[in-house]
C-alpha cells in the first residue's frame, strides 16, 4: 500500500508519543497496531463526514489535537479542529495552500519573491498569458500535488498540448478546476523543510532535489544534508512564504527553485513532505517532524534540537517506458548505508509515465534510501544501490489498451 510505504514512519513516531484515534478512508489494516480507536469515513473531504466522525471521537476521548499530512485533506481538517476548539491553522491559510494562484496573490501582496502567475480558463488565454510572461512557461492545476498535471512549454507550438495535459489534471480536482499559465523559474530546485509554532519558523532542512528532464517535473531523487550551505540562503525566503499564507502552526513543505542563486517561491505545503523526507530529515539531523507536528497540534512546544549531523538520499524508481514489468530485484546483500529498499508494483503490473497520459501512482516503480557522512557520498551510495536493482518493463505499444484506473 502507498500510504504504508510512506507514511508508517509519521504514525509510528506520533503513536510512540501519543494515543492516537484515526479518521481514515477506509479499514486499518498496517496502521492497527499505532492505534487506540478508529472511525471510517468514505470520503474525509466531505466535510460534514469528517465533522460527524470527529465529534464522535471527541464524544469518546479528551481529544488534545488534529493533524494531517495528507494534502487533500488539509482544509476540512483545520475547520474540524476549529469546530473542535483544538489548535489549527485557519483554514483560510490551508486554503491559501491548496490554491496556487491565491498563494501566488499573497505572496506578491507580501514581497515574496515568487513566479508571475495567470490563471486561465482555456487553450486562447493560456496563450495570451504565455506571451505576456514570454517562453518557456509552466501550466499547472491551480490545486493538485505531486506535480500532476505540470508540464513546460517552451514554444507556441507546444502549448496547446501542454494546456491540454494540465487542463485534464485540474479537471479532475474539487477545490479548484483552474490551469495556471506561470514564468518558468530557471535553477536548482530545492524544499525547505519548516516548523512554525505560535508564529515563529524554524527552518530544519533543506531538500535538494533532481527532477526529470522536460516538459515534465517528476521527482526522482532527494537528499538532506545537515550541514546544507542552502540553509543560511533560503531561511528568510521560506519563513517570509509561510507568514505570506497565514500559517501560525504546523509542519510545512516550502518549494523553492534558486534562479541566480537567489531563492524564488514555487509553493508552499501546509504539511510534512511526502516522498519520505521526513525520515531523510530524521536520519541526516535527527529531528522528529512527525512528532513535532504532533506536539504541535497539541499546543506543546515541539524539540528541534538537531542530534545527529550527517546525510540521507532516496532514489525514486521509474521505469525506462511504459508497459508491463516483468523482472524486478535487488542483486546481492543489503549493506548497512542502505536503509532501505521498497518496491510498489510488482511482476505483472502495468507502469505508465507521463508522457503516456500516467503519474508517479502509475509509473513509480519504488524506492532506495542510503545514509552517509556527507551528501556527496550518499548520493553516490544511492546511484551505487539503483545499479544492482534489476528491471525489466515490455514496452508498451501505442495501440495498447490502458488497464481501468491507471489514469487516476
Amino acid at each position: 500500500m502507498e500510504a504504508e510505504a510512506y507514511r508508517r514512519y509519521c504514525l509510528q513516531s506520533v503513536a510512540a508519543a501519543y494515543d492516537v484515534v484515526l479518521i481514515t478512508s477506509e479499514e486499518p489494516s498496517w496502521e492497527v497496531p499505532y492505534l487506540r480507536d478508529c472511525v471510517v469515513v468514505s470520503d474525509p473531504t466531505d466535510q460534514a463526514a469528517l465533522s460527524a466522525a470527529g465529534r464522535a471521537l471527541a464524544t469518546r476521548y479528551d481529544l488534545a489535537g488534529v493533524f494531517t499530512w495528507t494534502e487533500w485533506y488539509l482544509v476540512p481538517v483545520a475547520r474540524l479542529a476549529r469546530q473542535l476548539g483544538l489548535p489549527a491553522n485557519a483554514p483560510e491559510a490551508m486554503q491559501a495552500c491548496r490554491n496556487k494562484a491565491t498563494s501566488r496573490s499573497l505572496f506578491a501582496r507580501h514581497g515574496v519573491p515568487s513566479a508571475a502567475s495567470v490563471s486561465v480558463r482555456n487553450q486562447a488565454e493560456a496563450g495570451a498569458a504565455a506571451r505576456r510572461i514570454g517562453y518557456p512557461v509552466v501550466l499547472k492545476p491551480a490545486a493538485h500535488a505531486a506535480s500532476v498535471g505540470v508540464i513546460r512549454a517552451d514554444t507556441p507550438e507546444q502549448l496547446a498540448t501542454a494546456f491540454r495535459f494540465a487542463d485534464q489534471a485540474a479537471g479532475l480536482g474539487r477545490e479548484s478546476t483552474s490551469v495556471l499559465v506561470e514564468e518558468y523559474l530557471d535553477g536548482p530546485e530545492v524544499s525547505v523543510e519548516c516548523v512554525t509554532y505560535r508564529g515563529e519558523t524554524t527552518v530544519v532542512a533543506v531538500t535538494r532535489k533532481t527532477v526529470s528532464a522536460p516538459p515534465y517535473f517528476e521527482e526522482l531523487a532527494h537528499c538532506v544534508d545537515a550541514a546544507d550551505p542552502l540553509l543560511d540562503v533560503v531561511t528568510l525566503v521560506a519563513s517570509a512564504a509561510i507568514r505570506a499564507v497565514g500559517i501560525t502552526n504546523g509542519v510545512s513543505h516550502v518549494e523553492v527553485r534558486l534562479v541566480d542563486g537567489r531563492p524564488r517561491l514555487v509553493e508552499v505545503n501546509g504539511r510534512i513532505a511526502g516522498d519520505m523526507i521526513g525520515h531523510l530529515v530524521q536520519l541526516a539531523t535527527g529531528i522528529d517532524l512527525p512528532r513535532a507536528a504532533a506536539d504541535i497540534a497539541c499546543d506543546r512546544a515541539p524539540d528541534l534540537t538537531p542530534t545527529r549531523s550527517s546525510a540521507a538520499a532516496i532514489q525514486l524508481l521509474y521505469p525506462d517506458t511504459s508497459g508491463t514489468l516483468h523482472r524486478l530485484g535487488f542483486d546481492g546483500v543489503n549493506p548497512r548505508w542502505l536503509e532501505r529498499v521498497h518496491f510498489q508494483h510488482q511482476v505483472g503490473d502495468q507502469l505508465l509515465l507521463p508522457a503516456d497520459g500516467g503519474n508517479m501512482w502509475t509509473a513509480r516503480i519504488g524506492y532506495l534510501i542510503a545514509s552517509a557522512p556527507t551528501a556527496e557520498l550518499a548520493q553516490a551510495r544511492a546511484e551505487q544501490a539503483v545499479r544492482r536493482i534489476q528491471i525489466d518493463v515490455a514496452r508498451r505499444t501505442a495501440d495498447e489498451p490502458v488497464a481501468d484506473g491507471l489514469l487516476a
